[in-house]
């Protein structure tokens, strides 16, 4: 298996999903380039989510699908956005809207209860009825500033405070962000698991 269709219209995602697979020998094709459209996001988990948009794109593509499915849970908001964090202000997606109403949400709250993660959860199917889709997720954990800070990155980044670092996720370099963060632990606990079923992504 040397080519994978990525199930996400998302070009934040596929930069960084290629800046981490693509060294390992993989062709990662898009799905907006074999014609296949979003498929309808109607799980209640991340999980459920990443298996239909899998499982929608092998079905029309005929290739092993891999996809992914991410959300800020927040400790405050009891979790939310959650699964909802791509539409948290509603559709069509738009990012500034979801931070503003984030934000709103949040207003008052003292840093010492803006507790946030990001998870991430991958789904590979090698088919559209694979019994035993490989699955991997990753957890980054840190706080939701009261401001954006930093232009790198998309989505909630500008307003996730990284400790470690002293810096929103949006400041960090790139490349770092591929080392550290919750999209990067679910791709290589992906490999190890693709390396254990007896294939090899690298």
């Amino acid at each position: 298996m040397n080519k994978l269709v990525l199930a996400t219209s998302n070009p934040g995602k596929l930069k960084e999903i290629q800046a981490i697979l693509n060294p390992a020998g993989l062709k990662i094709i898009p799905q907006s380039e074999l014609n296949v459209t979003d498929a309808e996001e109607t799980g209640l988990t991340l999980v459920e989510n990443a298996i239909i948009k899998a499982r929608h794109a092998c079905t029309i593509t005929g290739l092993p699908a891999l996809a992914d499915d991410t959300g800020l849970a927040v400790d405050y908001l009891q979790g939310e956005p959650g699964v909802y964090s791509a539409r948290y202000a509603g559709l069509p997606s738009n990012a500034e809207r979801n931070i503003e109403k984030l934000l709103k949400a949040l207003e008052g709250v003292p840093e010492d209860k803006r507790q946030a993660s990001f998870y991430c959860v991958m789904v590979l199917m090698r088919y559209p009825n694979d019994p035993v889709p490989l699955i991997a997720q990753g957890k980054w954990s840190g706080n939701i500033l009261s401001a954006k800070q930093g232009e790198n990155g998309f989505g909630y980044d500008s307003v996730f405070y990284v400790k470690e670092h002293k810096m929103s996720a949006a400041q960090l370099d790139p490349a770092l962000k591929n080392l550290i963060s919750h999209r990067a632990q679910a791709l290589q606990q992906l490999k190890k698991l693709f390396d254990q079923s007896g294939s090899k992504l690298d």
